[in-house]
């Protein structure tokens, strides 16, 4: 056997450059790096020796890279991901949100932490966490629980089982999701002699399981008896590459299509079949048909209380859940049905079965009502309005490239761009709503960009998520991948103050101005983006808006705009009731009040 003698960080990195999809493409097109002394002289010297046939990339702020590396490979439907390492400690655990969003969204991510020392010998290090019970704990076991796969590196051949282990369950495709390889940096510096043909190349095949023929002969019974079906597009749809199958379904057989966060752009917002999104924030038309449904149909999705609106959106009492996903957790949730496969391999399958069958066709009029609410909220106020969030996105809408991608996160923004944001093309609305974590916007942005050079990218970010993190901005502008920003500054969390007033309760420590302060809040966004290399403008109406955005899309760089919205107002028509739990006893008249609304919609949700 022939060996080659490497250090086991540089046999790491010559792995990881070696390992392709079967498009061709690199399925860990390169590393992001903030090094420090966990990971610096190991990890850090292998990365430099190989320039750019596995290359590096500086982020600012561990956490924002990783969010980067998830929005890359969720732009890319999980057909490749990146690599993340960090330094032991604080750098590496302030990776940890971003393994728990990757998890929550079942989107690939390698997370490399240094670790401590395997050896032992200068216990305690900088930066270790001592279990006073537990000699082999290190700050690195909080990534367990968010870890699709876990290992510690704590041998140089141990990669020679982990690698593989790690690539399969960033490919598979039920079991996808993060993996963290936590390598004691000791370790990385170790030399090994490795088989050489542990660094041949290696081609990793998108698995498309075929369902069973049970479930496929049940499903066609279900939807052949259905008067009412309802289908639901989950972002499994877009992983599967399912788009095109879904739309020649959904058309044969005459059933309506409804989306979640993750699924919205499965199908063109202007198909006949598009009923818009479903749920809590979901359009008028899509939760009219889904309160009638007799057989809800969830392709890739995993029935989040968003998509179900608590599970009292569907009020037809014979209705049945029928569930194709390709992971059996999921096709199993509140007694569905399930059909265990690939969404693109199940909808080709199951078609034939239901031959020419066609169900009753949808009720047009519910989606062109619909549509005309959305035209009307997003239309321009006038310049003598304070707008709303529907105001800029109209705004937003208008003016770029109907192939732009959308790219949003937490807050109010992401219910209103569910609502009203109009997708012609796959891929092009990405929002992390599975964990909704603020801060994910412009990192994301940044992975989007990355991922999809030619299209143009747009963040929408509120000014609370804003300020959690936007230190990437600084990283666009420096690895030259344009982004366009619009901050809307509502001046504080007004979702969280609008749902804080809704359940009762009095305006506090959400909004700047109803929060402790000795002075106002005067926070100049348009200076400090400018002060990270970003082109900046406020814009003082919507009118003033769209002219910015213009400008924004001819620039050379980043372009940031602020405009100032109305933290109160919200799009009325559409929408559910969500499950948030009102206090039983308050002295406050409005929370009881609240309490009563509560349980009068908690008795309207079915059981399973």
């Amino acid at each position: 056997m022939t060996t080659i003698r490497l250090t086991a960080a540089q046999a790491m990195v010559r792995y990881l450059a070696a390992q392709k999809n079967e498009d061709g493409d690199p399925l860990i097109p390169g590393c992001w790096a903030i090094f420090g002394h966990g990971n610096v002289a190991g990890l850090g010297e292998a990365l430099q020796q190989a320039g750019d046939t596995f290359p590096t990339w500086r982020g600012h702020n561990e956490q924002g890279m990783a969010h980067a590396a998830i929005a890359f490979a969720k732009a890319k439907n999980r057909q490749q991901a990146m690599a993340v390492t960090t330094s032991i400690g604080p750098g590496a655990l302030n990776m940890v949100t971003a393994a728990a969003l990757a998890h929550v969204n079942r989107l690939p991510v390698l997370f490399i932490p240094g670790d401590v020392f395997a050896n032992r010998g200068p216990d305690p290090v900088l930066q270790q966490v001592e279990d006073f019970d537990d000699g082999i704990v290190s700050a690195n076991d909080c990534f367990r629980p968010v870890s699709r796969y876990f290992d510690r590196i704590s041998r140089p051949e141990h990669l020679l089982t982990a690698l593989p282990r790690a690539m399969l369950t960033l490919t598979d495709p039920a079991r996808c999701g993060p993996v963290t390889l936590a390598f004691c940096q000791d370790v990385q510096a170790e030399a090994y002699d490795w088989p050489e043909k542990f660094f041949d190349e290696k081609v990793w095949h998108q698995r498309r399981p075929r369902a069973d023929a049970v479930e496929l002969a049940r499903a066609a019974e279900l939807i052949r008896n259905a008067k009412k079906p309802l289908i639901i597009a989950g972002g499994g749809v877009l992983y599967s590459g399912a788009t095109a199958a879904l739309k020649s379904f959904a058309e044969k057989h005459q059933i309506p299509v409804s989306e979640t966060q993750a699924g919205k752009s499965s199908l063109p917002w202007n198909h006949p079949l598009n009923f818009g999104s479903i749920g809590v924030t979901g359009s008028s038309a899509a939760n009219a048909v889904a309160a009638e449904a007799d057989l809800v149909i969830g392709i890739g999705t995993r029935f989040q209380d968003f998509t179900t609106g608590s599970w009292a959106l569907f009020q037809n009492p014979d209705r049945k859940i029928l569930a194709i996903n390709i992971e059996p957790f999921d096709a199993l949730k509140h007694g569905a049905i399930g059909v265990v496969g690939d969404a693109r391999t199940v909808l080709e399958e199951l078609d034939p079965l239901l031959g020419d069958h066609a169900a009753p066709a949808p009720d047009a009029s519910l989606r062109a009502s619909w549509l005309a609410a959305v035209d009307a909220a997003t239309a321009n106020p006038g310049n003598n309005t304070l707008p709303s969030d529907a105001h800029v996105i109209g705004a937003v809408q208008r003016s770029v490239d109907e192939n732009a991608i959308l790219v949003c996160a937490s807050g109010g923004l992401p219910g209103e761009l569910h609502k009203l944001w109009k997708t012609a093309h796959p891929n092009g609305y990405h929002l992390e709503y599975g964990f909704s974590t603020m801060g994910y916007e412009i990192a994301g942005g940044l992975g989007v960009r990355m991922a999809h050079p030619d299209r143009e990218v747009v963040v929408m970010v509120g000014d609370g998520s804003y300020m959690m993190m936007n230190s990437e901005l600084a990283t666009s502008v420096m690895l030259g991948h344009k982004l366009i920003v619009v901050v809307l500054d509502n001046r504080g969390f007004g979702c969280i103050n609008r749902l804080q007033i809704s359940t009762g309760g009095e305006s506090f420590n959400n909004l700047l101005d109803t929060a402790r302060h000795v002075e106002p809040s005067a926070i100049d966004f348009v200076a400090h983006a400018a002060s990270m290399g970003a082109i900046a403008e406020k814009a003082a109406s919507i009118s003033g808006l769209e002219e910015a955005l213009a400008r924004a899309r001819t620039s050379p760089r980043t372009h940031v705009i602020v405009i100032e919205t109305d933290p109160m107002k919200t799009t009325e028509e559409g929408g559910h009731w969500w499950d948030v739990a009102v206090p039983e006893v308050s002295a406050r008249e409005q929370v009881r009040a609240a309490r009563k609304n509560y349980e009068a919609a908690l008795a309207r949700r079915q059981a399973i």
